[in-house]
């Protein structure tokens, strides 16, 4: 196969697509997150959270879902917990182990920046597909998921296919 031929490849269309798709659509929906006092980080990690069973999630969990290391879990769960809208619990059966627990004021403020979040999904992703497109497009993202990043169903409330944010 000759160079030329390896830079066409399809699949590098197919995935410089995707790439471009996410920075592009994170771009529009960075100032809605912002506009109510938070980052993508956190909002993802709020509504895998309130998503959750009893809306709490192992911290080893909410790590490994939202792609981030001990440490940094650890300091998301602590901004998120100064500003009140989280807040660790204990493991009453394993004392080496927290969650990280959704709080009232959490609740709040996803009731808050929710409508606004919804809206934006809708005019920047949701709203450019025919119902039938939007569907390949779930169907087709959520087989590269669980492929690619089966840890993103660990201690998923069950329902749906599973995944505690994108069911």
């Amino acid at each position: 196969m000759s160079v030329q031929e390896l830079f066409d490849d399809p699949r590098l269309t197919s995935a410089g697509l995707l790439f471009e798709a996410n920075s592009g659509l994170l771009a529009k929906l960075d100032p809605v997150w912002s506009a109510h006092g938070l980052s993508g980080l956190d909002l993802n990690a709020l509504m895998r959270l309130s998503r959750s069973a009893e809306r709490r999630l192992r911290m080893s969990d909410l790590a490994t879902q939202t792609a981030l290391s001990t440490s940094g879990v650890t300091r998301l769960v602590d901004r998120l917990t100064k500003a009140g809208l989280v807040e660790r619990q204990a493991d009453p059966a394993d004392r080496r182990s927290a969650y990280a627990a959704l709080t009232e004021a959490g609740v709040r403020r996803l009731e808050q920046v929710l409508p606004d979040y919804l809206a934006a999904l809708d005019r920047w992703l949701t709203g450019l597909l025919t119902p039938e497109q939007l569907a390949g497009l779930v169907t087709g993202l959520r087989i590269i998921r669980d492929v690619t990043n089966p840890a993103a169903l660990a201690d998923a409330r069950t329902g749906g296919d599973g995944s505690a944010v994108s069911r």
